[in-house]
C-alpha cells in the first residue's frame, strides 16, 4: 500500500493558555493567549511545517475548544481523520505561565477528558498502514484503555513495516505520582511507572528523552546506568536531550560517558520559555530521520527547532516551517534572543501565515464597502441607515459568493459594524480600515488608541486595512508623520497576529508615472514595514506594474500579494485595468467599492430605492467584475501558457 503519510502521532491534544504576562506568579496574571498543544499534537504541527505529512490519532470534545483544536490542526496541514471527537467528554485544557527560564508553572485541567477516552475500535488499521511513521508518547501509557490503543497502533506500525517512534514525555502528575499544583514537575521516581514503561519499550525504534525521563524509563538517577536499562529492554536508537549541551544518539551499545554519542551542533540563544521546546525538538529530529539524514545532521534539525521554541512564547506557533529552519542554519545566530530577531520574524511570520485561518486563493474579488466619509455625506443619511445599508451590501456580497471560496470585503467597524460582526465565519476574507478618512497626514481611528493597543479586541481574521495618501514629492515632516503612524500600526497588528494591508493613492495627492508607486512601496520596506497586503491603484500601463512588483519582490518574496482598487472608475475603465493587472501572478484581484454601491447608496438613503432592489443591483454589479476579473486572468494565464 502507499504510503500516504510521513507520521502519524498519538496521544495528548488540549487547549494551551499561555499568561501573556512574563516574569510573574500564575496567580497574578491577568490576560492568555489561546493556542493548541499536547505532545503528539505539537510534534505533529511541528513536522507539518517542516514539510512532513503528518497526522494525529487523540480526542477532542464535541464543544468549541475541540472544534478549535480541529481547526487549527487543518490550518497546520495536519491530517484529522484520527482525531476522534467525543460526545461524552471535554477537551483538555491547560493553563501555563512563564516565570523565569527555569519555572513555567502550569495546571493540567485532564480530568476524564477527551484524550483519555481513546481506545482499540478507534485505531483503524488502514490509516495506521498509510504511514511510514507512527510517534506515541508516554501519557497515553499510564491507562489502561490508552495504552492498549497505543499498543495496537505500534502493533499494527510494526506489521505495516512503519518506523515507530516514543516520546517519553514523562509528566509525574499525570501518572497519579504528584498532585495537581505540580504541573511543571519534571521527575519523581516511581518503580510503578518504570515497570510500565519497560513493558513497552521493546516496541519502538527511536527513543527521545531528557537526562530525568530515561531516568524514570530505565529506573536509575545515574544516566549511564538508565540508558544501559533502557537498552537492555530495546534495541531503538536512544536520544537523550541535555538541555544548553544539545543531545546526543546512541545507536548501538551504551559508552561510558554521554560525550561519546553521535551529537549535532547546539546554538548560543537565549532561553526564554522551555515550554513544548522538546516537541519541537521531536519535530525537527522526525524529519532528519525520515529524510534519511544521519543523526548528526537529523540533531541539527532537532536542536535548531528547540532553539526556536525557547526564544519564544507558546509552543506550536513557535515552531519553524522549513523555509525558516534552512534559512537559520545558513545564516546562523545574528542575536540570542530570537523572537527579536526581525529578518528571522519576517519569515517566521511570513512561512507560517496560513496557519492563522485566514483563506490562501489565487484569486481575491473584494467588494470594499469599508466608505464612511463618503457615505456620510450622502443625502438621507444618518447612522442607522448607513448601518443598514451596509448590511445591505453584505447580503449582496454574500448572495454573489454563495458560499464560493475568493470572494471578500471590507468593512468598517463604526458605521458598518452590526455587518462587521455578521460576516465573521461566512467565508468570505475580511479587511477592516483604521485611517481616519481622508486624513493628511495619517490619521488612525480614535477606538485604536495613541498605541493602536485596540486591535487587541479584533477577531483574529479581521486584516488591518490603512489607506495613506502618499506621495515621492512629500515634503519630510509630512513623509515622517505618516511613516511613524504606519509602522506603529503595523508593529501593533503583528504583536496581535493580525495581517496587514498597506493602501497607497498617489495620484489623489501629485501627477505619478510608472515608477511613482514602486518608489512608494520602498520606502515603506526601508522603515522595516512588511505589509501581507498591498493595495495599489490601478496602473494602466504593464511598465507600471513591473515597477512596483519588483519592488515588492527584492524586498519581500512572501507577500500575500496586491488587489486592484477601485477609485469610482466606471466600470469599463476598470476592465481595461484588470486585463493590464491580472497578467500579473502577484495581482491577486480586486478591492472596489463605490462603482459597486456608489449610485445604490444614494437612492436607497433618498427611499428611491427599497431594500430588495438594491441588493440586486449591488450583487448585479458585484458579480459583473467578478466576471470581467476571471475573464482576464483566464486571458493572461492562456497567454502565458
Amino acid at each position: 500500500m502507499s504510503k500516504q503519510l510521513d507520521v502519524i502521532t498519538i496521544g495528548r491534544s488540549s487547549v494551551d493558555l499561555y499568561g501573556s504576562q512574563v516574569g510573574g506568579r500564575l496567580e497574578d496574571m491577568g490576560s492568555f493567549a489561546k493556542y493548541i498543544g499536547g505532545s503528539p499534537t505539537n510534534i505533529a504541527c511541528g513536522t507539518a511545517r517542516l514539510g512532513l505529512k503528518s497526522a494525529v490519532i487523540t480526542g477532542v470534545g464535541d464543544e468549541h475548544m475541540g472544534r478549535f483544536i480541529r481547526e487549527q490542526l487543518l490550518r497546520e496541514g495536519v491530517d484529522v481523520r484520527g482525531v476522534k471527537t467525543d460526545p461524552d467528554r471535554l477537551t483538555a485544557l491547560v493553563l501555563l505561565g512563564i516565570r523565569d527560564e527555569d519555572q513555567f508553572p502550569l495546571i493540567f485541567y485532564r480530568e476524564n477528558c477527551a484524550d483519555m477516552g481513546l481506545c482499540e475500535a478507534d485505531i483503524d488499521e488502514g490509516f495506521i498502514a498509510e504511514a511510514r511513521s507512527v510517534l506515541a508518547t508516554g501519557t497515553h501509557l499510564s491507562h489502561p484503555d490508552t495504552e492498549a490503543a497505543v499498543l495496537k497502533a505500534l502493533e499494527l506500525a510494526r506489521r505495516h513495516g512503519a518506523k515507530t517512534a516514543l516520546d517519553i514525555d514523562y509528566r509525574p502528575n499525570l501518572w497519579g505520582v504528584a498532585g495537581h499544583g505540580d504541573g511543571e514537575s519534571r521527575f519523581v521516581e516511581s518503580a510503578a511507572v518504570t515497570a510500565k514503561l519497560q513493558q513497552s519499550l521493546h516496541y519502538f525504534d527511536l527513543i527521545v528523552g531528557t537526562e530525568e525521563e530515561f531516568h524514570i524509563a530505565g529506573g536509575s538517577t545515574d544516566t549511564i546506568a538508565a540508558l544501559r536499562a533502557v537498552r537492555a529492554v530495546s534495541g531503538a536508537t536512544l536520544v537523550c536531550k541535555r538541555g544548553a549541551a544539545g543531545a546526543v544518539a546512541f545507536e548501538g551499545a551504551i559508552p561510558a560517558s554521554l560525550d561519546d554519542g553521535q551529537t549535532g551542533p547546539g546554538f548560543p540563544i537565549e532561553v526564554f520559555n522551555v515550554l513544548g521546546a522538546g516537541d519541537g525538538f521531536f519535530s525537527g529530529l522526525m524529519k532528519g530521520w525520515l529524510d534519511g539524514e544521519d543523526w548528526p545532521t537529523a540533531l541539527t534539525y532537532a536542536n535548531a527547532c528547540g532553539a526556536f521554541a525557547v526564544s519564544r512564547h507558546g509552543c506550536t506557533p513557535a515552531y519553524p516551517s522549513w523555509e525558516e529552519l534552512r534559512f537559520f542554519l545558513k545564516r546562523g545566530v545574528v542575536r540570542p534572543d530570537l523572537r527579536n530577531d526581525a529578518e528571522l520574524e519576517q519569515i517566521h511570520w511570513a512561512t507560517n501565515r496560513h496557519t492563522r485561518g485566514l483563506p490562501d486563493w489565487a484569486d481575491y474579488r473584494i467588494f470594499a464597502f469599508d466608505h464612511r466619509m463618503q457615505i456620510e455625506e450622502m443625502a438621507g443619511y444618518t447612522p442607522a441607515k448607513g448601518g443598514a445599508f451596509k448590511a445591505l451590501c453584505l447580503k449582496a456580497a454574500r448572495e454573489v459568493q454563495g458560499g464560493r471560496p475568493g470572494y471578500g470585503i471590507l468593512c468598517d467597524n463604526r458605521i458598518g459594524r452590526a455587518a462587521l460582526h455578521a460576516a465573521s465565519g461566512s467565508g468570505l476574507w475580511i479587511g477592516r480600515p483604521c485611517e481616519w478618512p481622508g486624513s493628511r497626514p495619517l490619521e488612525l481611528e480614535p477606538e485604536l488608541g495613541l498605541d493602536c493597543g485596540g486591535l487587541e479586541a479584533w477577531a483574529r481574521e479581521n486584516v488591518v486595512k490603512v489607506l495613506c495618501f502618499c506621495h515621492p514629492d512629500d515634503d519630510a515632516a509630512t513623509r515622517a508623520a505618516q511613516e511613524v503612524t504606519v509602522k506603529r500600526l503595523f508593529e501593533a497588528s503583528r504583536r496581535n497576529g493580525l495581517e496587514f494591508l498597506l493602501e497607497i493613492i498617489p495620484s489623489k495627492v501629485g501627477p505619478v508615472d510608472d515608477t511613482t508607486t514602486a518608489t512608494l512601496i520602498r520606502q515603506f520596506y526601508a522603515i522595516g514595514v512588511y505589509p501581507d497586503w498591498w493595495k495599489l491603484e490601478p496602473m494602466k500601463t504593464r511598465a507600471g506594474w513591473q515597477e512596483a512588483i519588483a519592488a515588492i519582490e527584492e524586498n519581500d518574496r512572501h507577500t500575500r500579494g496586491i488587489v486592484v482598487l477601485g477609485l469610482d472608475a466606471p466600470e469599463a475603465e476598470l476592465a481595461a485595468s484588470f486585463e493590464v493587472a491580472a497578467a500579473f501572478p502577484l495581482v491577486k484581484g480586486f478591492a472596489v467599492g463605490r462603482t459597486i454601491f456608489g449610485d445604490v447608496a444614494r437612492g436607497w438613503m433618498t427611499g428611491a430605492t427599497d431594500d430588495a432592489a438594491a441588493v440586486a443591483e449591488m450583487a448585479r454589479r458585484y458579480g459583473q467584475l467578478c466576471a470581467i476579473w476571471d475573464k482576464a486572468r483566464a486571458a493572461a494565464m492562456e497567454k502565458a501558457a
